[in-house]
């Protein structure tokens, strides 16, 4: 089971490794949903680390549609991405119909090179999943989809979940649950599911949730549960 943790900061880096952690997604403005950090956030955190960053290439809240300046923007922050040496980027693109953005996501594949691609939650705006996964996994590139299987919280997805994981059995893409799950919840919507990789951020914190530190203790009871799937 992997552990995935969103990190804000280099010491949130630093204090999910610690505790347990196996990955991180590297964010600013986690109230926003996720938007692309600074270069020197990106830098200090792969120097301080071992484990593997994924980077948030996101420019702005607005939506996951995205025009001609913004896939620009992208297209920079992604070099920028690959000199600092972490493993990968998130990404996700859509039309104004919520469907995949084929061309702006094989623009931004184009400049990921060898980087892993995880493609975010844009996923759960998608109306036909099942058609997006199979669309997503003729990308050799993209290796993980983040989802919640089109619901605010995973725990209300588990039937949606459980066949995205069937379906990336014969794929080369894994799924990554995230979105509402906890420490009460969490072994039986493993095994409900089969997931095999997991993604926690408010959870993993303090009293205030996003806006607070996060909590080594709560990582640490992840981790022991997950062992025990």
């Amino acid at each position: 089971m992997l552990l995935e943790v969103i990190a804000t900061t280099v010491g949130d880096a630093i204090a999910a490794e610690q505790a347990g952690a196996d990955r991180l997604e590297l964010v600013t403005g986690m109230k926003e949903g996720g938007l692309t950090p600074s270069a020197g956030l990106i830098e200090g955190t792969v120097r301080s680390v071992k484990i593997p960053s994924a980077v948030m290439v996101r420019p702005h809240s607005k939506s996951f549609v995205y025009d001609e300046d913004d896939v620009r923007a992208m297209r920079r922050d992604i070099r920028l991405i690959r000199e600092t040496g972490a493993a990968g980027i998130v990404i996700g693109t859509l039309t104004p119909q919520n469907e995949i953005d084929v061309p702006v996501l094989e623009a931004l594949l184009e400049e990921a090179g060898g980087l892993e691609v995880v493609f975010h939650r844009a996923f759960d705006a998608v109306p036909d999943q099942i058609a997006a996964f199979r669309q997503l996994s003729g990308y050799k590139q993209i290796t993980r989809i983040l989802t919640s299987g089109g619901k605010p919280s995973a725990l209300d997805a588990v039937d949606r979940m459980k066949e995205l994981v069937e379906l990336s059995r014969d794929s080369h893409i894994t799924i990554l649950a995230g979105s509402g799950l906890n420490a009460e919840s969490l072994e039986s919507f493993v095994k409900d599911t089969g997931v095999t990789e997991v993604h926690f951020g408010g959870a993993v914190r303090g009293p205030k949730g996003v806006e607070d530190d996060i909590a080594a203790e709560k990582i640490r009871e992840i981790r022991d549960i997950l062992a025990r799937c």
